[in-house]
């Protein structure tokens, strides 16, 4: 997921995609114990996408809060 796909996304539909990927996380984790994973590199990319995500919705709660305090 590039970051400016996630740009475009509403808080709501990052926090929906957060919890999605989460899931996703978690199953990859089972499989790989299982030795059922044969792309291991996937975590990475979850865990990855899971940060973005994340991190764009941080910047927006400080931004909002910061608009706030100057008014």
């Amino acid at each position: 997921m590039k970051m400016y796909e996630i740009s475009e996304m509403t808080d709501e539909e990052i926090l929906k995609r957060i919890e999605e990927e989460e899931t996703n996380l978690v199953d990859l984790r089972f499989q790989h114990e299982l030795k059922n994973l044969t792309n291991t590199a996937k975590l990475n990319t979850v865990r990855k996408d899971i940060a973005r995500l994340k991190t764009v919705l941080r910047e927006r709660n400080l931004k909002a809060t910061l608009e706030q305090k100057e008014n």
